[in-house]
């Protein structure tokens, strides 16, 4: 078998362009950033850094990717660190003699070459390889061109040339490789083919609702303004095998056109069965009308961009349609759901879809479907044209706009739009949508100007586990908060006065300071870090118990945030847990401490852990300590405009008290603490109940009798 180092010997960059660093190891292993700092501390066998810049330590990346193939550390497959190590190649040959697009146009243009070829593009000569071009693009429709347009051929091309080989080689299929390497055009430079692309997930999303799977062998597939080809391919993916459509696309850029041909033909797409035309309009006169229609609408600014010329485009654009045919348009949600002023040339244009029948689901999509434009807010639109005796009047609107842009959101908004379609838009009991609702198109119509949104929860929403139990979940709240009262009025110990007894210190009895650092020199108190915990990985319904800043300065309670134990075993074997009397602190984003009395949680950083050890002499009583850092934090804030606190933790002055004094000191702290903990657990109890009770108003899934003593 070839080895990585084998397959990438054949790149020729200068050396330096074969440096990587710590962060750069991070991103190709898919790891965080302070792991390959770890591996390299704790394995002997990892690479060592061949020189240092700028104080940073550069690692030869072939052996950083043969150690980690050779290992199986990291989250990388082995086929995505070769593909990785080629691309981070490719990038260092950019030059401005050579830039992106020449870059990519090229690497793409060989990788279509060598599918068309059945054959390696290799180990010949840059002639031989224009010469077979020739041959397959007489009249350089899609791949001559691109060759053509390298500097310095005799150097760079069998470079690019091997580098295609190696890449289809770790993909397996030039499909794939094709893809890789439009996948990093962002990171090559080239981002005029990405700009206005959104995001891979939206791309999916959209192909997936658009219901090209359930299509008859043979259909038409059409996608205007294609850009670099993301949807087109998409849809490719999801259709059924072997279905024979034909693909037709169109785009105003030359350049772009012939990098769709190449993108599809190294898809296994004939070019008898391939339609992709220069300019704004579908070759539907070669062709015919297409069965079904997906499109992204060009981006234009809020400032310039006019509603009713978005409408009339989408307009245009069901033009194509016959009768049983779909049409998918992502666009703007400023035109397509939201409000327009009643009775405006936009407003009634928009309102004749829904007369004419052709809308059939109006989805607000969430923020972000657009890198490159993060505050370019979306929708998508399902149109399709059905006779007049098939129509039902009715549309399903969804909006998703304030949910995060993740796989599982959009896969859910896919299932609706599958459902709603194999229902023949009318809707079916039996699969109600789960995220939307279907309403009759004469409401919208009878209201000029509404937005297209929904104006309530779907159905289903009322039967899922959290709805149905919030009653219970409130009564057994009540009943809480009633033994927690009886539980205060019964404690004697809670209704006698508080017995401080504080009085002013004498003069002659100074008290000695000393620091936290001070501590640690003495083998008094020890220092533990807190560990880098994944976001993702914190949930409500884990294992064990994580205390983050948020717990630590008490806008969060503790236990509020956990982790699995299959994640905690699998992706932090090395952290530690906390033993009781642990004292977790945190200087950002200001001091805290809190003093953990159960022990068995884990800290995550910044904050970090102060150790009372078990033989300090004098002993060391962590309320109390926690109760000094506190105060003497407070002395020192951290000022307006200022990155830090003036002292650290380390460096601020406690009292060392004695122990009759500490001691004293810890009575009061631990009676204030059953004092306190008592009035937190009721304060958590009513913030429960409100919120509960709260949800279900606002839903329309509860309704509140009468309290008693209450009027009817």
């Amino acid at each position: 078998m070839t080895t990585t180092r084998e397959a990438a010997s054949p790149i020729v960059p200068e050396t330096p362009a074969w440096r990587i660093t710590y962060a750069e190891i991070a991103a190709l292993a898919q790891v965080q950033r302070p792991v390959p700092t770890t591996w390299s501390r704790r394995h002997a066998d990892f690479p060592t850094p061949v020189t240092h810049e700028d104080g940073r330590a550069l690692f030869d990346a072939r052996a950083v990717v043969d150690w980690l193939t050779t290992t199986g550390r990291g989250n990388a497959d082995p086929r995505h660190l070769r593909a990785e190590m080629a691309l981070h190649t490719l990038a260092a040959w950019r030059t401005p003699d050579l830039p992106a697009p020449v870059l990519v146009g090229a690497l793409t243009a060989l990788i279509c070459l060598r599918r068309q070829l059945d054959a390696s593009v290799s180990g010949q000569s840059w002639d031989a390889v224009l010469a077979q071009a020739a041959d397959l693009d007489p009249e350089d429709t899609f791949l001559s061109a691109e060759l053509r347009a390298v500097p310095d051929p005799e150097r760079a091309g069998p470079a690019l040339a091997a580098l295609a080989d190696e890449l289809t080689e770790a993909a397996y299929t030039s499909a794939e490789a094709f893809d890789w390497v439009l996948e990093a055009r962002r990171r090559l430079g080239s981002h005029d083919l990405a700009t206005d692309e959104p995001t891979p997930a939206v791309v999916r999303a959209v192909a997936a609702l658009s219901g090209v799977g359930t299509l008859d062998e043979g259909s038409i597939i059409a996608t205007p303004h294609a850009r670099s080809g993301d949807l087109l391919a998409s849809l490719h993916a999801q259709a059924a095998e072997d279905a024979g459509h034909t693909y037709l696309a169109c785009d105003p850029d030359p350049a772009r056109v012939r990098l769709v041909r190449r993108r599809m033909l190294v898809r296994g797409v004939n070019e008898f069965d391939l339609g992709v035309a220069e300019g704004e309009d579908l070759p539907v006169d070669d062709w015919g009308d297409p069965h079904l229609l997906v499109c992204v609408l060009p981006y234009e600014a809020g400032e310039t961009r006019s509603p009713q010329a978005v409408l009339e485009r989408v307009q245009e654009l069901t033009d194509y349609l016959g009768d049983g045919s779909t049409a998918v348009v992502l666009g703007p949600a400023d035109v397509l759901v939201r409000p327009l002023p009643r009775h405006g040339k936009a407003d009634r244009l928009r309102r004749s879809f829904l007369r004419d029948g052709l809308l059939k689901a109006a989805v607000s999509l969430p923020d972000g479907a657009f890198p490159y434009r993060p505050g370019y807010r979306t929708a998508v639109w399902v149109l399709a044209r059905t006779p007049q005796e098939d129509r039902k009047g009715l549309v399903l609107l969804s909006d998703h706009s304030a949910q995060p842009l993740t796989d599982p959101v959009l896969d859910a908004l896919a299932e609706d739009i599958t459902i709603w379609r194999a229902s023949g838009w009318r809707g079916d009991r039996r699969h109600e949508p789960r995220h939307a609702v279907i309403v009759p198109a004469k409401d919208l119509d009878d209201r000029p100007g509404a937005a297209f949104t929904t104006q309530h929860r779907p159905t289903a929403a009322r039967y899922t586990r959290s709805v149905i139990e919030r009653p219970a979940r409130i009564s057994d709240l009540e009943q809480r908060l009633a033994e927690l009262y009886e539980q205060a009025r019964q404690r004697a110990d809670l209704r006698a006065t508080l017995g401080a007894r504080a009085v002013l210190r004498p003069e002659d009895q100074p008290v000695r300071r000393t620091t936290v650092r001070r501590l640690i020199a003495e083998r008094r108190l020890r220092r533990r870090p807190g560990h880098r915990i994944a976001h993702e990985h914190l949930s409500a319904e884990g294992h064990y118990t994580v205390l983050t800043p948020d717990e630590v300065l008490g806008t969060a309670r503790p236990g509020s945030r956990r982790i699995d134990r299959g994640v905690f075993l699998t992706g932090y074997e090395h952290a530690q847990f906390t033993e009781p009397g642990d004292i977790v602190v945190t200087a950002s984003p200001r001091f805290g401490a809190y003093v953990d009395e159960a022990g068995l949680s884990l800290v995550a950083a910044p904050a970090r852990i102060l150790r009372v050890r078990p033989d300090a002499d004098p002993p060391i009583l962590p309320r109390v300590l926690a109760a000094l850092l506190r105060a003497a934090a407070a002395e020192y804030a951290r000022t307006s405009g200022a990155v830090r606190a003036s002292r650290g933790i380390e460096d601020l002055l406690i009292p060392d008290l004695s122990c009759d004094e500490a001691e004293r000191f810890d009575a009061v702290l631990a009676e204030l603490d059953r004092r306190a903990t008592l009035l937190r657990e009721q304060s958590a109890t009513l913030d429960d109940l409100a919120h509960t009770t709260a949800a279900g108003i606002a839903d329309g899934t509860l309704i509140l009798q009468n309290l008693p003593g209450t009027d009817d």
